[in-house]
């Protein structure tokens, strides 16, 4: 058995119907990135991303897990799997993934403002008047830009143990998450699967130029051997 460690972005949950937040002309659903996910845009306008975030959330019960994220619970038969994950949505989970660890994040949760440690499950819009047990206005549990990434020296840890990487619809191109390949140790076989993969060729890395529900289940039956 060996550990397998998978870092998965927005283009595994976009074969599931899931819209990317970043629009083409760098608008997140027609707003400015930082009215909406930035400590700065809270406190301007909270309505507002509360409002962004509820359609989010709205739209993530209309979907469901996709041929890459079922793929990657049967590679659990066989190898200890951890998935990283830059996506906020609970597709992995969905599907069985019984180790994912959210970077940015979960949609399906809210924590205080009072105290960012009390987090609390939440299916439903969350509204101004929401309140933790504090009475302290409950915000989206999001990292938003500006903001730390709490469990990124977890996600290097388990990256620095990995016997194998695999890399899932990502640009690469998302910081600090990009950089976790850097702690894989020296020689890992890693496997990247993306459309447009923006990866330069070196020796222990597989590209394949696919789709998530292509690539991954030819990647996963090839560990499974």
């Amino acid at each position: 058995m060996k550990k397998v460690v998978v870092l998965t972005g927005a283009g595994i949950s976009a074969e599931s119907g899931i819209n990317t937040f970043r629009d083409a002309d760098g608008l997140w659903e027609g707003h400015d990135i930082m009215e909406v996910a930035s400590p700065i845009g809270w406190n301007n306008n909270p309505e507002l991303v509360l409002d962004f975030y509820n359609k989010r959330r709205s739209q993530l019960h209309t979907v469901n897990p996709n041929l890459a994220h079922e793929a990657l619970v049967t590679l659990e038969k066989k190898h200890q799997v951890t998935i990283i994950t830059q996506n906020v949505d609970d597709l992995h989970e969905r599907a069985g993934s019984s180790n994912v660890v959210h970077l940015h994040g979960e949609l399906l949760k809210v924590r205080s403002q009072f105290d960012e440690h009390l987090v609390l499950d939440w299916k439903d819009d969350l509204v101004l008047g929401d309140l933790c047990e504090h009475n302290s206005q409950l915000r989206p549990h999001i990292v938003w830009f500006g903001e730390e990434v709490p469990m990124l020296e977890k996600a290097v840890h388990i990256t620095e143990q990995a016997d194998i990487l695999m890399i899932i619809g990502t640009s690469m191109q998302v910081y600090p998450a990009a950089g976790l390949v850097q702690y894989a140790p020296v020689g890992t076989p890693i496997y990247f699967i993306d459309p447009k993969p923006a990866i330069a060729p070196k020796e222990n890395l597989t590209i394949l130029a696919e789709k998530a529900t292509i690539g991954v289940p030819k990647v996963v039956a090839e560990l499974m051997s």
